[in-house]
């Protein structure tokens, strides 16, 4: 068994087939497979089902994914301490992140960086629950995840650095039905047509919550599609609800960002693994826990007023 056999079994399970591994890797397909064949005879056990193109963890490839992910990144972490010997001059730190704070404060944590450490290569990997970004950093998949929850984080299977909160705002079209500097009340919902994003995400368990305690409102569109809110917006689809991480997005597109009375905020925290972090994570993890590491859009900038229990607290969301 070595090193490269196990990079090449995990990119087969990160990537959900030999081709599409083997395309990732910038590799023949057929040395890919050879060398998984090779550790597979090594482990005396078969690692996947090959079911026509695709393919499906065993038992004993399920098993040995979360070793080789430790095996993997403990020859990074030994790589990375000795090239850093002589100042962090190169390596890579990989963050997954939910969709929203992908926008903020992740942005501004990756341009701080950059600007300080320009030959760290910085790899931004999607998620869609905090379960998800969790198991990515318990297992080694990724060093750090950003998060944020209906309450804080609370879990033994990696570290949580809390960042601050970021509270619910309504974007509105231009030109009605709100005005700008206006405070929306909940009364003030009732009729409206709402954009909402998918079941599970924070936005929707918000505007969930507000029809429960009685608001009667019109869902205009339901999406999943992040990318398509400013724009639904901006056409006259509807209102949205989203955190105050779209606010700088959504102003330079024109976009309305209305204070909602009363709001609710998203507590929202990087975690990383409990294990020791290679020094480009390291960096990254101080540099994003700096009072100034983060934008003007992002989770410590005071909110307006105190959150309120409008949308509910204390249980682990997706996103915003």
């Amino acid at each position: 068994m070595d090193v490269r056999q196990l990079e090449y079994f995990l990119a087969v399970v990160d990537h959900g087939g030999f081709h599409r591994a083997a395309a990732a890797l910038y590799v023949a397909q057929p040395s890919l497979s050879q060398s998984v064949r090779a550790l597979e005879r090594d482990l005396g056990a078969e690692l996947f089902h090959r079911i026509g193109r695709r393919v499906v963890l065993t038992e004993a490839g399920t098993a040995l994914v979360e070793p080789a992910r430790e095996a993997v990144r403990g020859l990074d972490l030994a790589r990375a301490a000795v090239e850093s010997v002589h100042g962090l001059r190169g390596g890579r730190v990989d963050v997954a992140a939910l969709p929203t704070q992908a926008i903020e404060p992740l942005t501004s944590m990756v341009s701080g960086f950059a600007a300080r450490f320009p030959r760290v290569s910085v790899t931004l990997r999607a998620a869609f629950s905090v379960r998800d970004i969790v198991g990515m950093v318990r297992t080694g998949a990724c060093e750090l995840g950003l998060v944020a929850t209906s309450g804080p984080l609370v879990t033994a299977d990696v570290r949580v650095h809390p960042l601050g909160q970021q509270r619910f705002v309504l974007l509105a079209p231009p030109g009605g039905p709100f005005t700008a500097g206006e405070t929306v009340s909940r009364e003030s919902l009732e009729g409206s047509r709402v954009i909402v994003g998918q079941e599970g995400s924070g936005m929707r368990r918000f505007v969930d919550r507000l029809r429960e305690s009685g608001v009667g409102f019109e869902i205009a569109v339901e999406t999943e599609h992040r990318v398509s809110i400013l724009p639904l917006v901006l056409g006259g689809a509807g209102v949205a609800v989203v955190t105050d991480a779209w606010r700088g997005l959504a102003e330079r597109a024109g976009v309305l960002v209305l204070e909602l009375d009363p709001t609710d905020a998203l507590d929202v925290a990087l975690v990383s693994r409990r294990g020791p972090l290679t020094p480009a994570a390291r960096a990254f993890l101080d540099h994003a826990l700096a009072p100034t590491s983060q934008g003007p859009t992002g989770p410590s900038r005071p909110p307006a007023a105190p959150p309120t229990s409008a949308a509910g607290a204390g249980d682990v969301g997706t996103d915003a």
